[in-house]
């Protein structure tokens, strides 16, 4: 897998990673979230996001101490009567997302990006997901392949490795980077995976995972073309049934 610091525009514009051969990459990844960006959450209300395919942020996500809370409904990915995904409403194209997240024991959630709205379609369908996962207890971090639907991976497509996340209970940190299509998943100060959509090796791993055409032929071309037309999307976060909690969530547009 090429790394990402070998990209000389990244390089010259993102000064997280200016280290761009053998940099210190865990130093990097640990820049305060303060100095990265913009918040995209003020901590205190749900000032610029709604639910997927709404007006309205279901009743199933809360504000507390700080943080955006999904409280569980106890029946997985039905969810809750008043449950559903939410997504902030301004989309971007070239970022860097950074966030912290952890999960009450064997919880399952996800953070989308590059997400469309698309009537009858759930946002997994639309986009690339970033798994967020309590890999001790959810049946998840066993199933996919070598791992491909633990914390942090691109899910069923590319598993996050060294997979270093943190126990249940504990936060953890996380970092989205788009860039003309390249993108990279960081989790706890490392970066864990690189891949580059909407080329023949990206079609390739989609037609071997779960969104493949045969699988999921309703979605299959929002997912190939992830981001649409001007290849720019939505930042998500998933309703899985589960109780998970986010914060510090900030994007600096590239």
């Amino acid at each position: 897998m090429k790394k990402i610091f070998t990209l000389a525009v990244i390089c010259l514009t993102v000064l997280s990673l200016s280290a761009c051969k053998g940099g210190n990459k865990k130093k990097a990844a640990e820049q305060p979230a303060e100095q990265e960006g913009v918040a995209i959450f003020d901590g205190k209300t749900f000032e610029g996001w709604r639910g997927y395919n709404t007006d309205h942020v279901p009743g199933a996500w809360t504000i507390e101490d700080g943080c955006i809370k999904i409280n569980g409904s106890g029946r997985g990915e039905a969810g809750a009567v008043d449950g559903g995904d939410i997504i902030y409403t301004t989309k971007f194209k070239n970022f860097e997302f950074t966030f912290e997240w952890k999960v009450s024991e064997g919880a399952n959630s996800g953070v989308f990006y590059m997400a469309q709205e698309v009537p009858g379609l759930s946002i997994y369908q639309t986009c690339p997901e970033y798994q967020i996962l309590d890999n001790e207890r959810h049946p998840d971090a066993k199933l996919g392949k070598d791992g491909n639907r633990q914390s942090a991976s691109l899910y069923d497509i590319i598993p996050a490795k060294p997979q270093n996340a943190k126990p249940a209970g504990e936060w953890n940190t996380a970092k989205i980077l788009v860039y003309e299509g390249t993108v990279a998943h960081f989790q706890n100060g490392e970066q864990v995976l690189e891949y580059h959509m909407w080329t023949p090796k990206w079609k390739e791993m989609i037609d071997g995972s779960k969104f493949s055409e045969t699988n999921m032929p309703e979605s299959y071309q929002y997912i190939l073309n992830c981001g649409g037309e001007n290849h720019e999307g939505y930042i998500g976060l998933q309703d899985h049934g589960d109780t998970v909690w986010y914060r510090n969530l900030r994007v600096k547009e590239l």
